[in-house]
């Protein structure tokens, strides 16, 4: 596989009204097309400034950032999705799926909109096509808002803390529904995560970030058995994993 997203020597700087702040160093990485890929550090080292890069929505102060081997970012390229589902509770599934393709109206939008329908019959969410979000589960809104997301057809899905409000069960259950709909419609994903096992749980290749001014500490790579994250903690590896990067975290002063 090539490279779908290379970041190379990037740094970063932003102004605040007392300073100017040295967010990222130096920062180097690849991601592999189809590749899942998890940043966990310090909070506050610069994971989401990482992904506001990536997406073309902030620009690197030195070094440059390649999608698809261009140095620029085509955000119709780019898939977000945040911490909150952002469904809007007076639109139908069907109409929040849609939304993407109602604003940017794609010269393709029929075959678009016929592969977001294939989509909901595909993951089990056909049946609420109609019906409002607020009779979906925490765990079914998170798989409307990735179709959503898919159906513009993004090269590279960035995900921020997308479980973060989840109840530890659900969450369990969505990471593995989240990960299948990703890997079963071959896409490229980046996830920013404060969860360890999470981060472990999901990704090919996991980049461990210093605190701020973040560079990379270490790169690794789970290389784990089982199909799915739940079936991976379960995986004696697991542990010693989880071990090494708490080692690495816990050397770092936390920002704020």
């Amino acid at each position: 596989m090539e490279n779908l997203l290379s970041f190379q020597n990037v740094n970063y700087f932003y102004q605040t009204q007392k300073d100017e702040i040295f967010a990222l160093n130096n920062v180097s990485f690849d991601v592999l097309a189809q590749d899942f890929a998890s940043i966990v550090g310090p909070s506050g080292c610069g994971k989401t400034t990482i992904l506001s890069l990536a997406a073309g929505l902030l620009k690197p102060t030195s070094g440059q950032i390649l999608l698809d081997g261009e140095n620029k970012i085509d955000t119709k390229k780019i898939g977000y999705m945040f911490q909150k589902d952002f469904l809007f509770e007076w639109r139908s599934v069907w109409k929040n799926i849609t939304l993407g393709l109602e604003i940017r109206k794609p010269e393709d939008r029929d075959e678009k909109l016929a592969k977001a329908e294939e989509l909901l019959k595909k993951y089990d969410l056909y049946s609420f096509k109609s019906q409002k979000p607020r009779s979906l589960s925490g765990g079914m809104r998170q798989r409307v808002a990735l179709i959503r997301t898919l159906a513009l057809e993004p090269k590279l899905l960035l995900l921020d803390e997308p479980f973060s409000a989840l109840d530890y069960q659900t969450k369990l259950s969505v990471c593995d529904d989240v990960h299948q709909i990703i890997k079963n419609e071959k896409k490229t994903a980046i996830l920013v995560t404060h969860d360890i096992a999470e981060a472990i749980s999901m990704a090919d290749r996991i980049f461990v970030m210093t605190a701020r001014p973040a560079t990379l500490k270490e790169t690794i790579f789970p290389s784990l058995n089982g199909d799915t994250p739940l079936k991976r903690r379960d995986v004696d590896h697991f542990h010693e994993l989880f071990d090494k990067i708490w080692r690495l975290l816990s050397n770092e002063k936390t920002n704020s």
